[in-house]
């Protein structure tokens, strides 16, 4: 008898939010685009992940699920993860978030389960495998302002917009899905990977020597990060369609094998 394999549950983490208006609670969120883009471009089931920290076991969460698309948000991982100096006092901060994220990270390493980081996605993955931070890219000598466009009449489109050429590692995953050495990327941030995280391989690097791409070194198993926004038209980037695609694959084969236990 012949079994379809079931639709893969990938985890979407979504972010502590406080609302402008003090009459309303504060509330879980993650950008719609997210999980639009997992439906398009993944045929699985979503689920959202709330930043509850250690409320939620990690090890018992990834143990469930077949895939982790770690999404962007406004708060930095707090830098006492990486021992960076301190934030100042009006940082955003999300420390539920940290707490579940990072130990997650560790046990999707272990269970062999697939992560996408996007963002803040690609930042977690890093100090989560021992890695640091840069607080404020544009602050360092030589390097670029990597910020959205501020404003209040700067559109989604112009927010959303290629950026900047990345450069993609010889020889590297990146450049075997895209099928050439650089790439327009609509990357936005303002802190960014210094030190990699143990395990980690750069994949793509901006003009001015920003780590925009990252991949754990084993072949076998997919935790990939990327900078840039690749849930913004993944149809229309050739690279961050390609990478959604492998991320498909790899949560596909997770959950072939939870099935089959």
């Amino acid at each position: 008898m012949m079994t379809t394999a079931p639709r893969p549950l990938i985890c979407v983490s979504a972010n502590s939010r406080q609302p402008d208006d003090r009459r309303r609670l504060p509330m879980y969120a993650t950008a719609e685009r997210y999980v639009q883009s997992l439906l398009k471009m993944v045929d699985c089931i979503p689920v959202l992940m709330p930043p509850v920290g250690g409320a939620v076991d990690a090890a018992e969460l990834v143990s469930r699920m077949d895939g982790f698309l770690l999404t962007g948000g406004l708060a930095n991982v707090e830098p006492h993860h990486y021992e960076g100096p301190a934030f100042p006092p009006d940082e955003p901060i999300d420390p539920g978030r940290d707490a579940l994220v990072l130990p997650l990270v560790q046990a999707c390493l272990a269970e062999r389960v697939p992560v996408f980081g996007i963002c803040r996605g690609i930042q977690e993955i890093n100090v989560a495998l021992g890695g640091s931070l840069h607080y404020r890219i544009h602050h360092l000598a030589g390097k670029n302002d990597h910020r959205r466009p501020q404003g209040d009449d700067v559109t989604q489109e112009e927010v959303y917009r290629l950026k900047h050429m990345v450069r993609l590692t010889p020889g590297g995953m990146f450049q075997s899905l895209a099928g050439r050495d650089e790439m327009m990327v609509n990357s936005l941030h303002g802190q960014g990977v210094d030190r990699l995280g143990e395990g980690l391989v750069v994949e793509a690097i901006s003009p001015d020597g920003v780590i925009e791409g990252l991949r754990y070194d084993d072949e076998t198993q997919f935790i990939v990060g990327v900078q840039w926004h690749a849930e913004w038209q993944p149809e229309e980037h050739m690279l961050s369609g390609a990478l959604y695609t492998a991320f498909g694959e790899a949560a596909r084969a997770r959950a072939a094998r939870r099935a089959s236990r």
